[in-house]
C-alpha cells in the first residue's frame, strides 16, 4: 500500500477516463472493529457499507476482504480516519498506524493507495445520535463504526470536490 496526500489521490482519480474512475472506501479504525463506508460512482456521496472484526491474527483475512471489495467496487483508494487533533503517539493514533502497517505487511494490497483524513469528532457526533435509540451494545458499536466511516469519507469527498471545483473556476477564463 502506498500513502498519497488526500487531494492528490482525488486528482489522480480525476485524470482517468470517466468510465475508468474508481470509488473510495472510508475506514474508521477502532480497537475491535473497522467501520467501512463507500462512495457513490461519482465520488460525491458516502454510504455505510459494513464493519469488519479487527484481530491481529486475522489481518490476512481482512486483506482478502479488502481485495474482494477492491474488485467488487472498483476501488481507487482508502480514506483512513486519523486523529490529527491528538498527540501523534496517542493510543488511537498509534492503532491506526499499526493497522495500516499490518495491512501493508500482508503484501496483498500493494497496488492500493491510501490517504489519512482527520476523523475529528465523527464518532462523537454519531454517538450523540445513537444514544437515545437504546440499542444492544454490539449493535450500537457496529453502527457507530460504520457511520463514523461515513463521516470521514463524506468530509473527504466534500473537501476534495470543493477544492477541485474551486481550482477549475480559477483556471476557467472569464468570458465577457
Amino acid at each position: 500500500m502506498k500513502y498519497v496526500k488526500p487531494l492528490r489521490l482525488f486528482e489522480q482519480m480525476l485524470k482517468r477516463k470517466v468510465s475508468k474512475r474508481g470509488r473510495f472506501l472510508g475506514l474508521d479504525v477502532g480497537d475491535k472493529y473497522v467501520g467501512l463506508s463507500i462512495s457513490d460512482p461519482k465520488n460525491k456521496i458516502a454510504s455505510p457499507l459494513s464493519v469488519l472484526l479487527r484481530k491481529k491474527n486475522t489481518i490476512d483475512l481482512m486483506a482478502e476482504d479488502f481485495r474482494s471489495l477492491i474488485s467488487e467496487f472498483n476501488l481507487e483508494g482508502f480514506i483512513v480516519g486519523y486523529p490529527f487533533n491528538r498527540q501523534q503517539n496517542a493510543a488511537d493514533a498509534v492503532q491506526v498506524k499499526l493497522f495500516i502497517d499490518d495491512l501493508s505487511a500482508t503484501k496483498k494490497l500493494e497496488d492500493m493507495k491510501y490517504a489519512y483524513w482527520n476523523e475529528g469528532f465523527t464518532s462523537k457526533g454519531v454517538e450523540l445520535l445513537l444514544n437515545p435509540l437504546d440499542l444492544h451494545p454490539v449493535e450500537h458499536k457496529t453502527i457507530l463504526d460504520k457511520f463514523a466511516a461515513v463521516g470521514i469519507l463524506q468530509e473527504y469527498l466534500d473537501n476534495a470536490n470543493r477544492k477541485v471545483n474551486l481550482k477549475a473556476n480559477v483556471l476557467r477564463p472569464i468570458i465577457n
